[in-house]
């Protein structure tokens, strides 16, 4: 087991004792820590580490049934490592300086965000080392840094200084997500988010992580199922709307708050406007909570900002 300063956190990636690497996928890693596997030791894998070990990059659903066959005992809902079997834990804060260095595309990202150095990172494959000529580049900012960022970043888009999104590239990303929206919906609320752009022709994502500060109220557990809905409401606070899941408190009848499970609907709607969504009701304690991801696919779920739309 390896010692630990600094709880691990969404955003995270950790190795196993057999080098295994996993994409840190919660908050609540106390017991165990909840990742997805992303990268396996093959001697004929396609992604070099630094130090001349090889790897295969696996998709979602193959990461699954790799654990299922070969580490049975990590399989949930995502996969669940005890802190026994970690050997690393790799931090996207603490490894900025050295990915910048050989990343003349993160280095420009830098300044462009305009962030506190101690407060941003990149994750993913940078962050691993297994970065190829088709990566993409992954940015993480931490707490209330990540709107200064989103402001910076729009700025730079506005003066040319980065580029938006092409119409191919959005169409990409549509087709990959299949979301339940067509697709002048979706490019709607996606191009106000502020949070993806092109550098060098390479796709980069701003994503949001949660300051450590406010990690203990980021624990999910899954409530008592009560069927599905779809409901109108107002946002009353879309604060951690582009945290993982997104948090939108509502205003309704029934419902206190919409959570979204699918990055899809991240930032979807802004405090004061009114939502449509859908997905599965569940009951957490008094409230009742609408979740919307509650599979990959996301079949039949779905946020819409009405406010937008009508605008």
């Amino acid at each position: 087991m390896i010692a630990m300063t600094r709880p691990i956190r969404l955003r995270d990636f950790i190795e196993d004792t057999d080098g295994r690497l996993y994409a840190v996928s919660n908050y609540d890693n106390t017991e165990r820590v909840g990742c997805v596997l992303r990268y396996v030791p093959d001697e004929n894998g396609e992604r070099t580490a630094p130090d001349g070990r090889r790897y295969h990059k696996l998709d979602f659903e193959d990461a699954f049934d790799y654990i299922r066959e070969h580490k049975p005992e990590y399989l949930d809902t995502v996969h669940r490592v005890p802190h026994s079997d970690i050997a690393r834990v790799l931090k996207p804060d603490r490894e900025i300086i050295h990915i910048a260095a050989r990343d003349e595309r993160v280095m420009r990202l830098l300044p462009v965000l305009g962030v506190p150095i101690d407060n941003i990172g990149c994750t993913g494959s940078l962050l691993c080392g297994l970065e190829n000529s088709g990566s993409d580049i992954d940015m993480v900012v931490y707490g209330r840094d990540w709107f200064a960022a989103q402001a910076n970043l729009k700025k730079a888009m506005e003066t040319g200084d980065i580029q938006p999104l092409s119409e191919e590239m959005w169409e990409k990303v549509y087709t990959k997500r299949v979301p339940e929206i067509d697709y002048e919906t979706f490019l709607r609320h996606e191009k106000r988010k502020w949070n993806r752009g092109e550098i060098e022709g390479t796709y980069f994502d701003l994503l949001y992580t949660r300051s450590y500060e406010r990690l203990e109220s980021a624990s999910w557990g899954k409530g008592e199922v009560l069927g599905r809905d779809v409901i109108e409401a107002t946002v009353t606070d879309a604060s951690l709307s582009f945290d993982s899941p997104a948090v939108y408190l509502v205003e309704h009848e029934e419902i206190s708050r919409v959570l979204s499970f699918t990055h899809t609907y991240s930032g979807q709607a802004l405090a004061g406007e009114t939502i449509e969504a859908a997905g599965v009701v569940e009951q957490h304690g008094e409230e009742k909570w609408l979740i919307v991801g509650t599979t990959r696919e996301a079949k039949g779920e779905f946020i819409i900002s009405e406010t937008l739309m009508d605008s």
